[in-house]
């Protein structure tokens, strides 16, 4: 079978979201309503984050000491084995940022595509959008879109994700692997998805097909 796999970044391969690790650790007062405009689709993750890192007192070097705590999920590399050994392409796509996917996987000795808004630092930190979707305009980075460019026609697409940013890509793939609050829109929308708390059961679904 021709088998794809699309894979979010925060909460998904990292044991926290490393977003949610910055603003709990450099954010000012005022970040939670930014990031539930954010949730309810009122403005862009562009918006949101130039918002939010108004709120920042931090540096790059502070980032870079945060992201040492942040952990990988513990099956992810074995997951990566698998996919190499059955010649399954990933492709993790983020709406996150590239400062924390370059970090994360070089500490942890990974060798990935992604697809990540970059971020940038001048007196303060900003974002650009590189793979915006300038239809839609919500999303920083169209996982969507980047899955139609990426995939074969006729491949089996399959997404794995867990928030907000992942809902659309999963309507759009042909199986879904879900927890957090993608799994509860896929179980409100009826979206057939495989519930996982992790890399490993992903891992035990695809043995045992």
């Amino acid at each position: 079978m021709n088998r794809v796999f699309f894979i979010d970044f925060d909460g998904t391969i990292t044991k926290k979201d490393t977003c949610a690790a910055m603003v709990e650790a450099f954010a000012a007062e005022g970040w939670r309503e930014i990031n539930e405009m954010w949730e309810n689709r009122e403005i862009s993750t562009g918006e949101c984050a130039g918002r939010t890192f108004r709120l920042f007192r931090a540096t790059p070097d502070d980032l870079r000491s945060l992201l040492e705590t942040i952990e990988i999920d513990g099956g992810f590399k074995s997951f990566v084995d698998f996919c190499r050994r059955k010649d399954y392409p990933i492709f993790v796509v983020s709406d996150g940022y590239d400062f924390c996917i370059d970090y994360i996987f070089k500490k942890y000795g990974l060798d990935l595509t992604y697809f990540a808004n970059k971020l940038v630092y001048q007196n303060g930190f900003g974002i650009t959008c590189p793979h915006h979707n300038r239809d839609c305009g919500r999303c920083g980075t169209c996982k969507s879109a980047l899955m139609k460019r990426l995939a074969d026609p006729g491949s089996q697409t399959v997404y794995v994700g867990d928030g907000v940013s992942d809902i659309c890509p999963a309507g759009h793939s042909r199986l879904v692997f879900a927890k957090g609050r993608l799994l509860q829109h896929c179980r409100e929308k009826g979206i057939p998805a495989v519930p996982v708390t992790g890399f490993d059961q992903v891992l035990d679904w695809l043995r045992g097909e």
